[in-house]
């Protein structure tokens, strides 16, 4: 139908002619109660991020001196993180005269990740950053 008798067909209705497929020959439009539609689409905007999911990223430090049983409470932490799927950044921090035996602390890092009780994948591996060795653990995918 033509453009005219479309435009006068949805305002007897009382509705919107929306155009959907401009390319199309000829075009196609349909008959919509505009408002409606915009209040839908926004109300499924809002659903899709409130399914969203949200992951943080935790944060563990210590130091080469720290304790075992500081340590083994330090990986229980992380096994509640990963549980929760957060992502954990572990940190160990060398001062001084430390950083003279950084290979001791990088080695105590991979000993801490052996620690947690829980399957985890490397984001970023074990490097040297700032004033220490850092890392970014997450849960597996199951």
């Amino acid at each position: 139908m033509s453009r005219k008798e479309a435009l006068d067909l949805a305002r007897d209705v009382g509705l919107d002619l929306v155009e959907i497929a401009p390319k199309a020959n000829p075009p196609v439009c349909k008959l919509i109660d505009w408002g409606k539609f915009q209040y839908l689409e926004t109300k499924k905007k809002y659903e899709n991020k409130k399914n969203q999911k949200k992951t943080k990223l935790k944060g563990i430090r210590f130091r080469p001196n720290t304790g075992d049983g500081d340590l083994d409470f330090k990986a229980e932490q992380a096994t509640k993180f990963l549980k929760k799927k957060n992502k954990i950044k572990i940190q160990v921090i060398l001062r001084g005269r430390e950083r003279a035996f950084s290979e001791q602390a990088k080695a105590q890092l991979k000993e801490f990740i052996d620690k947690i009780n829980f399957p985890v994948k490397m984001e970023q591996d074990i490097k040297f950053q700032g004033n220490g060795f850092n890392v970014i653990i997450a849960p597996e995918k199951e």
